[in-house]
């Protein structure tokens, strides 16, 4: 038998409160301790908390003072929501605070988000995988003070030449262009989208020619994803689904 989950941690989304889940906000409604990483999520997600909770920011909280917070919250019978941006299993560091929660014999639950990624592509009108283009898309950051395996290199990746999207990176955006032109050519479509779905996103397009010009003079240096790979381009298309072709038979369609 399942037990019921005491702590909860959240995916917020991108940054557009209306882009959480409807059990998201039901927790956060709830929960007796919210902790929230307050220098990615946006604070409007907080307005759905009942009044009297405890709401703690945590982007000068330590793993360990975290772990004990949730952790004596769920012991004493109250509801935690630990709230994330983004979606949780993408750079969310959940894994050493669940591990955490183990070791205190707390239960845990997560509940997905909308990624950035996906709340961008919905910003440049993109469809990351186009037919006959490509149908792979890479998840990726360039190494800094967390580690990169070497084999995981952007230069290694981009040999596939396939859709990349590069998280936490675009501080060094000169050094991701340097490693992306080991695989694709200078041409090739690229994109940096800051804050997608936030009231001041901005969209910056180009090619790997000139990206990185284009966006040091926006003065974007952090929470920007950057995009490179043909599916980027809005002429990139080459076929249509078969999902949808009038000739293609499937068991709905004969």
């Amino acid at each position: 038998m399942k037990i019921t989950p005491k702590a909860y941690f959240i995916g917020a989304g991108p940054g557009d409160p209306d882009l959480m889940t409807i059990k998201a906000r039901d927790i956060i409604s709830r929960a007796d301790l919210i902790i929230y990483a307050g220098s990615l999520v946006n604070p409007e997600v907080l307005k759905f908390a009942k009044a009297g909770a405890e709401i703690k920011d945590s982007k000068e909280m330590a793993l360990a003072e975290i772990v004990a917070l949730m952790s004596a919250c769920a012991k004493s019978g109250g509801t935690v929501a630990r709230v994330h941006t983004g979606e949780p299993s993408l750079y969310g560091a959940i894994a050493e605070q669940m591990a955490g929660l183990d070791d205190a014999g707390v239960a845990y639950d997560v509940v997905p988000g909308v990624s950035s990624a996906f709340a961008a592509a919905a910003a440049m009108r993109c469809e990351l995988t186009l037919p006959e283009v490509n149908q792979t898309v890479i998840f990726t950051r360039l190494t800094g003070r967390t580690g990169v395996p070497k084999e995981e290199s952007l230069s290694s990746l981009a040999s596939h030449r396939t859709t990349m999207v590069i998280f936490l990176s675009v501080n060094d955006i000169a050094k991701v262009v340097e490693e992306l032109k080991a695989g694709y050519p200078d041409d090739t479509p690229a994109a940096v989208v800051y804050k997608a779905s936030w009231p001041d996103e901005v969209i910056v397009a180009g090619t790997l020619a000139d990206i990185a010009e284009k966006t040091k003079a926006t003065g974007i240096t952090k929470t920007a994803l950057i995009f490179v790979g043909k599916a980027i381009g809005r002429s990139a298309m080459k076929a249509y689904s078969k999902l949808y072709d009038k000739d293609f038979k499937h068991e709905y369609r004969g």
